[in-house]
């Protein structure tokens, strides 16, 4: 599956759902923010949200800090 990944286009095998990407991309799902065609995903519903070929995902990463 191809997947638009904040503005650069990636292959995928085996990511159904965003939880299953936020993880293939060695993200910690506690600290992104995700977006799927222009809809922010709850983090409650990353495992219920899946993902179809072409979509446009951006996800922002939060970072702490003083």
């Amino acid at each position: 599956m191809q997947l638009t990944v904040n503005g650069e286009i990636r292959s995928f095998q085996g990511v159904a759902d965003v939880a299953a990407l936020v993880a293939a991309l060695g993200l910690d799902g506690r600290k992104v923010a995700v977006e799927r065609n222009l809809e922010i995903v709850p983090k409650s519903l990353y495992g219920q949200t899946w993902l179809a070929d072409g979509d446009r995902i951006e996800i922002v990463s939060f970072v702490g800090g003083g």
